[in-house]
């Protein structure tokens, strides 16, 4: 096994990206990832805004992106990162719950999480009846009605993708214009399946086996209603994967500060995709981050007399 060159943690687009471009200038490299390749693109309905690939649904793209980075004979690991050691050292250690590999460079391209409302019967119904992903289970609520929480991007998609199945869509957002882009919004607005609930947040979600209503307030007028509701879609943003860098690289509000090589504040760590400091998450900015990390790896390497 020896000492890889760059060692790439995370399998989603970013990662798949760097996996890609270290394969091709031949860095020897290692890819751990605990789960299935893909990231959070595995739970998108549709990708329609990744340049050449229009209107392809996220799994799709995923497939695709895992098999080109397997083109060039990159190693990869089914494995869980449990820490990183010797952080700021010429050889650094990356632990994972089977053993530890030394390597180089790193690139950590973890990605995000689900951030949580944080309502009493969140977390008692989570599974039964309170999701994060609309296309993972929006097929469970067919012909039923249900609460989508938020106002971005994602938010705005869910409730539109679930008005093709559910009986009425409700999407609740704390303020009183939608993040969402212009088009979403519009196609929002216009659909009659899907009543908006400005100002609106949700105070408490109710049942006894599964999700049975929502109790929501009003935060301009404290008004509370409660509705009947058979499903609660949560898609209040993401909170970045950063705690392998707690202690060891700059963060800002948990999120990754890099160069414009993706180089962390410590020399040899990289990062790539929605964990670092962006103005855009989006699959098509994760694969640049990737492509651009591995320069910076290379340019190291080759400070280091390694390449």
């Amino acid at each position: 096994m020896g000492v890889y060159d760059c060692i790439i943690i995370g399998g989603g687009p970013a990662g798949m990206a760097a996996q890609i471009y270290a394969g091709r200038a031949e860095i020897k490299t290692l890819r751990i990832e605990k789960g299935f390749p893909g990231g959070q693109v595995l739970n998108t309905y549709e990708v329609d805004n990744y340049p050449g690939l229009p209107m392809l649904d996220g799994m799709t793209l995923a497939g695709k992106m895992a098999e080109h980075s397997q083109k060039y004979g990159v190693q990869e690991v089914m494995d869980e990162v449990l820490r990183i050691e010797d952080a700021d050292q010429t050889i650094k250690k990356v632990v994972t719950s089977n053993q530890t590999y030394e390597t180089r460079t790193i690139v950590m391209a973890t990605g995000c999480r689900h951030r949580l409302l944080g309502a009493p019967g969140e977390s008692k119904f989570s599974g039964h009846g309170v999701s994060y992903c609309a296309t993972c289970d929006g097929g469970f609520f067919r012909q039923k009605d249900v609460l989508v929480v938020g106002g971005g991007d994602v938010a705005v998609e869910d409730a539109i993708y679930l008005t093709k199945m559910c009986r009425k869509v409700y999407l609740a957002h704390r303020r009183d214009t939608l993040r969402a882009a212009g088009i979403l919004a519009r196609s929002a607005m216009e659909n009659e399946k899907l009543e908006i609930l400005w100002n609106t947040e949700v105070e408490e979600i109710k049942g006894t086996q599964t999700v049975e209503s929502v109790v929501l307030i009003n935060n301009q007028t404290q008004e509370r209603t409660e509705l009947a509701m058979d499903g609660v879609f949560v898609a209040v943003g993401m909170d970045p994967n950063t705690e392998l860098l707690q202690d060891i690289a700059e963060l800002q509000h948990g999120f990754v500060v890099c160069d414009e090589y993706m180089q962390t504040s410590v020399k040899g760590i990289f990062a790539a995709g929605d964990l670092r400091v962006k103005p855009l998450r989006q699959v098509v900015t994760a694969v640049a981050d990737g492509a651009i990390a591995i320069t910076g790896v290379n340019q190291y390497l080759a400070e280091q007399d390694v390449l």
